[in-house]
């Protein structure tokens, strides 16, 4: 398994790679970071919370964070978070999030180990079995994972057992409430209400840190902006309690040049999974990026060497579009193979050139009955197929001209999409420039 190039990058050092692409953001220490990972082949974490049974776009660039460090002989740890996932990480949010039963929980952390297993070359055999909470100063792994092999962890495993008092006594004396409040994790959330529940989060995250660097030799953690004080209380906690020097590294939101969160759809999230999110919408979402974020995607979500994506994000007007579609075409690949990628790339070209195979773009199969008599009003239809939020943004869009069935503009608001419309079966719903729709009855 080998989704990186050779010729990726000049540098020897991964730490080079990735302050050259543009990830890295805060470091515990950046000179000693740069020198261990030059010198040492480390294992290093990344924690993913099971809110959902997929992962997401958002998970994705972490991910090719892990590929590299990887590819440059480091050992990634995939922390799920069994136990993390039962509370919620109040980061980046503006409310809490919906509380899961321990069945969800764990269909989703299975879920999310199918999907790495695309992505990184995993130890399978290696087990952790340790993490009673009580063992402090023992390792409790069965064996060495092979060098360069990745390996899963589920923090349920030491977190579900802990006894609250011990936990309290032991790891909470370690933590100021005035400085936890400080913390820009939980700042903007003071203001609305932040549960107790919420507030045991960054122990626990920093518990896992201590874990895992006193059991199996955990010498970094990874993680997106937003956890950075997370990240310093696990660094500060596994030396008070295990006299154990860890470093910490965030990294880059993928953001647009606004400032958006990016991977977030009409649909809902831009999911790595074909059945949420078919090969075509995602290929779609990255042909359709703004001009002023072809370069930090290019830089961030492909293995193009720094030149080409340089070359291709410096190209102009209507030239740009020639970068987006090798974008959505890299990303698409990486994500759901070269065949999927070629069979979207090809159904967005025919459906923007108004010929060729329109086999592959997003299709929904209804009953003919729906289109009997006077059929579906039009608006009705559009907002089912979730091209429109809402019949509001339905009647908006048709009145400024943004809607054609069958290459025919549609003018009226009221009109019924009727069974005799359906030519061999089928009509194609354009919305927008970007946006295309195929109803099969």
């Amino acid at each position: 398994m080998n989704f990186i190039p050779d010729n990726v990058s000049k540098h020897d050092n991964v730490f080079d790679v990735l302050k050259e692409r543009g990830f890295i953001e805060q470091c515990t220490n950046e000179e000693e970071i740069k020198e261990l990972l030059g010198k040492e082949k480390i294992k290093f974490y990344i924690g993913f919370d099971p809110t959902a049974d997929c992962l997401h776009v958002g998970h994705f660039m972490q991910v090719i964070i892990m590929m590299y460090m990887q590819k440059y002989g480091h050992t990634p740890i995939v922390l799920i978070g069994g136990g993390t996932g039962m509370v919620g990480d109040p980061s980046g949010r503006t409310d809490m999030r919906q509380m899961m039963t321990t069945e969800t929980v764990q269909n989703n952390c299975n879920a999310f180990k199918k999907l790495f297993d695309k992505f990184l070359d995993f130890d399978n055999e290696w087990v952790y079995t340790g993490g009673d909470g009580k063992t402090i100063g023992k390792a409790s792994a069965n064996k060495e994972p092979d060098p360069g092999k990745a390996i899963c962890v589920n923090n349920a495993s030491w977190l579900m057992n802990l006894n609250y008092i011990e936990f309290i006594r032991d790891i909470g004396r370690h933590f100021s409430v005035n400085n936890m409040l400080r913390a820009e994790c939980f700042k903007q959330r003071l203001e609305k209400g932040l549960s107790f529940l919420e507030f045991n989060y960054m122990l626990m995250q920093a518990y896992d840190f201590m874990v895992m660097a006193r059991d199996i030799d955990c010498k970094m953690q990874f993680g997106g902006n937003d956890q950075w004080s997370n990240v310093l209380q696990g660094v500060d906690l596994t030396r008070r309690e295990v006299d154990k020097q860890v470093y910490g590294m965030t990294f880059s939101l993928l953001t647009t040049s606004e400032g958006i969160k990016m991977g977030k759809t009409q649909k809902g999230a831009l999911w790595l999974n074909a059945e949420k999110t078919t090969p075509y919408e995602f290929y779609q979402y990255w042909r359709n990026v703004a001009d002023p974020d072809v370069n930090k995607c290019l830089r961030m979500l492909t293995f193009l060497p720094m030149e080409e994506v340089e070359r291709l994000s410096s190209l102009q007007d209507a030239e740009i579009n020639k970068a987006k579609e090798v974008l959505a075409f890299e990303v698409t690949k990486l994500v759901h193979g070269e065949e999927e990628a070629e069979k979207a790339q090809e159904a967005a070209r025919a459906a923007f050139s108004g010929g060729g195979d329109m086999s592959n773009i997003p299709t929904t199969k209804m009953a003919a009955a729906d289109f009997d008599g006077d059929g579906m009003g039009i608006v009705n239809l559009i907002k089912m197929l979730k091209l429109v939020p809402s019949n509001g943004e339905g009647f908006r869009t048709i009145e400024g001209g943004g809607l054609l069935i069958n290459d025919e503009k549609v003018t009226n608001p009221k009109m019924m999409v009727t069974k005799d419309m359906f030519k061999e079966g089928a009509i194609i719903i354009k919305k927008g420039k970007k946006t295309f729709h195929k109803v099969e009855i």
